[in-house]
This record gives C-alpha cells, sequence and structure tokens, in this order.
C-alpha cells in the first residue's frame, strides 16, 4: 500500500510523527509513506488552495517534502507531483493538535486535505487527538490515537461502505482525551454543534499603537448532542463521522420547490 501523510500544524509538529507511525503499521513492510506538509502552520485554513500564487516544494528527506502551502495544496502536490508517478492508495492527514470534532471541522485544515483527497477520489482520513485535563500535560498527548489509530482504521477500510454519490466520502476521526489505555471504544457518529460556544476575536493594542484582533474558539470541554462527535470523545470513546464535500441542505429542497 502506498500512503501519503499530510497535516495542518506543519512538518515538524510532533502530531504527524505519530500519524507516519499509524502510516507504516498500515502500510506494511513492502508498503510506502510519503510525506507531503505544510512548511509552516496552516491551522484553520480549511479547504483553502493556493489558487492565485505558486506554490514552492523542497525535499526534506526520502519520500519526504515540505510544502509552501495550505493542506489541500500538499495533497494536490502529492497526487500531481510528488507521487505522479503511481498516485496514493490512501490520504490520511493529522494528528491535529487538538479536536476537529462539531463546528471546528468547518474550518479545519486537517480535514481540508481529506476533501481535497476525497474529491481526488483516493480513500481520505482526517486524525484529530481531542485535549483536555487528562491528556495535556502527559509526555505525549498523542498517545490515544498512537495506540488506537491503525486499528479504527483498518476496521473502517474493512467495512464495505457504499459511496457511489458523485461527492466520495471521507472521515473525520477524533480520539478523545484521555490516555491510551482509558480510551473506552469506537462510536458512529454524526457531526455534533457546542451551541453558544462559537469562535469570536479579542482586541488587542501593539506597542506601536496599531489595533490587532485575535481570533478565539469557545469552551472545547462543552459536549454535543447524544450520538454526535463530542459527546462521544468527552465520554471517553473515538468518534468516526463519514462525510462528503456536498454542501447542498437537502432538507430544504421541497420547501424551496414553491419559489419555482
Amino acid at each position: 500500500m502506498r500512503i501519503l501523510i499530510t497535516n495542518d500544524d506543519g512538518i515538524n509538529a510532533p502530531g504527524l510523527v505519530t500519524l507516519e507511525q499509524i502510516a507504516h503499521d498500515l502500510a506494511g513492510p513492502d508498503g510506502e509513506v510519503w510525506c507531503v506538509a505544510p512548511a509552516f502552520e496552516q491551522s484553520g485554513v480549511g479547504h483553502c488552495i493556493s489558487y492565485t500564487h505558486p506554490t514552492m516544494i523542497a525535499k526534506m528527506g526520502e519520500r519526504r517534502f515540505a510544502a509552501e502551502g495550505s493542506p489541500a495544496d500538499c495533497v494536490l502536490a502529492g497526487v500531481h507531483d510528488v507521487m505522479i508517478d503511481a498516485r496514493p492508495d490512501l490520504i490520511l492527514s493529522g494528528v491535529n493538535r487538538g479536536n476537529n470534532s462539531a463546528e471546528n471541522a468547518l474550518y479545519s485544515g486537517t480535514l481540508g486535505a481529506a476533501i481535497e483527497g476525497a474529491l481526488q477520489g483516493i480513500p481520505s482520513f482526517a486524525l484529530s487527538q481531542f485535549f483536555g485535563p487528562q491528556n495535556y500535560n502527559v509526555d505525549d498527548p498523542f498517545q490515544a490515537a498512537g495506540a488506537h489509530g491503525a486499528q479504527v482504521l483498518r476496521s473502517i477500510l474493512d467495512t464495505d461502505v457504499p459511496n457511489a454519490a458523485d461527492y466520495g466520502l471521507f472521515y473525520n476521526i477524533n480520539f478523545p482525551p484521555v490516555l491510551a489505555k482509558d480510551v473506552q471504544g469506537v462510536r458512529v457518529t454524526a457531526q455534533g454543534l457546542r451551541k453558544g460556544t462559537g469562535f469570536s476575536v479579542e482586541p488587542h493594542t501593539s506597542p506601536s499603537g496599531r489595533r490587532f484582533l485575535w481570533a478565539r474558539g469557545g469552551d472545547q470541554q462543552q459536549k454535543t448532542a447524544e450520538g454526535t462527535d463530542a459527546a462521544a470523545n468527552l465520554d471517553g470513546y473515538i468518534s468516526v463521522t463519514p462525510m462528503r464535500a456536498d454542501l447542498t441542505a437537502h432538507d430544504a429542497l421541497s420547501a424551496l420547490k414553491g419559489i419555482e
């Protein structure tokens, strides 16, 4: 198996080390793991691509490249340049520093890479590690993802999931904010919403008198509805959420027929 890995925290991020270990486990001794990751952190860029300017790419080592672009740019670089002679069989993005459950998924560069992978027709997975009081200050805060990631991916890949829609599936996997030994299992969930805890901005004035705004997230320890991702994560479960890039509100189509 040939696997392409990327992330949005940058090529030197510790979560990418964990993902590389997961990828090698999946690929096996005869497989290949290729890395194309952002040269600098790209958190929160979503599915952005560098459409109006070129992306510089540099080889950092054997099957390892850094691109001055977004995670989606890295997928494009991997599929259409670095691995052009033989496309990857699988794309893995992460392991993100912090959760991409609930509304976080809409901003996530980690998911942006998985979206692009799905649009390229390649099975794609976004992996993120939820942080909380039980795992934030330990030596390896990514240990839950590292211990359970490969098996979760195998279980999904071994399942015959229908994927006949125009927009292909990708998967949002979030590991709970606990130690590896305390993971309760896996839950297949819908995307949730932390009500009343969305992003905001906080103003600051620089020493030179200029005004700046810092983006701020909401309370990540707030549960979402039962059966959704963040609720499962905060109960100690790995959440697996199948997604598509189709943004149509299908439930509203019938109601709007009257305007035709």
